[in-house]
């Protein structure tokens, strides 16, 4: 069984977060650049997986800016077999319609018979990019699953819903996300990053993907307007001279809070 398991490179969650006031794009200089928490998680629950089906590999498929090759040695220091790294200045500022099209032609070029992700990334938080790959390739789909089981012939796992736990299986292939409910990932030890060194990392451009993306809709959709957050304002100070609770109501009222 070959698993291929999307990993992205984000801004650091305790770093300073900011959008490029003049392209609407985030600053990913604002903060230093790691790999998704959550994609590490799938990458730890494909590793469980390759180890309870025979013959089995994981390969780290990442759409990157060329700067991103650390953090995909990661994903190999971790255990991953080999990586994928799309990596092509025509994608700056792809959106997930972009994105899901490349990645399912690298997907489709490679070969496999289960892809595994994070249920949302922590810096665009969409959500939607594994069930856009599952249309995209015709496969099975099962998202935001809290557990999971895979075997030879499919995969198993459920679902947190408001009314409750859903169960869900599918057959191969198919594209599978997960939720921060699985296992914490596991750390690279020395063995694992010395090694990391040597495994096959494959990089591919736009013309190898054979995949054609116009410079001018690489983001099929923009955000028109950015503004920074106003600064927090001090706040009001009621001083009790017998008619605070009135002054409370009025308050209240004038900032529509009741």
């Amino acid at each position: 069984m070959k698993i291929i398991v999307l990993v992205k490179e984000v801004p650091d969650t305790y770093g300073d977060r900011l959008l490029n006031r003049e392209t609407g794009l985030a600053d990913r200089g604002a903060s230093e650049a790691v790999l998704d928490e959550i994609t590490e998680r799938a990458l730890e629950a494909a590793l469980t997986a390759a180890q309870n089906v025979p013959d089995s590999e994981v390969v780290a498929l990442s759409m990157a800016p060329e700067t991103a090759t650390a953090s995909i040695r990661r994903a190999l220091a971790m255990g991953a077999a080999s990586a994928i790294h799309i990596a092509d200045e025509q994608l700056h500022g792809a959106d997930l319609a972009v994105t899901a099209r490349v990645l399912a032609a690298a997907i489709t070029r490679s070969g496999a018979d289960l892809v595994m992700a994070g249920n949302l990334s922590t810096d665009g938080t969409a959500g939607v990019l594994p069930a856009m790959l599952a249309e995209l390739l015709g496969w099975n789909q099962a998202t935001s699953l809290t557990e999971l089981t895979v075997t030879a012939d499919g995969m198993s796992g459920t679902r947190a819903t408001d009314y409750g736990a859903q169960s869900i299986t599918a057959t191969l292939p198919a594209v599978v996300s997960i939720t921060e409910a699985l296992p914490d990932p596991r750390f690279p030890n020395f063995k694992g990053i010395m090694a990391a060194k040597k495994k096959p990392l494959e990089v591919l451009s736009l013309a190898d993907l054979e995949v054609t993306v116009d410079p001018a809709e690489a983001p099929q959709s923009i955000m028109t307007v950015v503004n920074e957050k106003p600064p927090r304002a001090a706040g009001v100070t009621i001083t009790d001279e017998g008619d605070a609770a009135d002054k409370l109501v009025e308050f209240l009222v004038q900032n529509r809070l009741v």
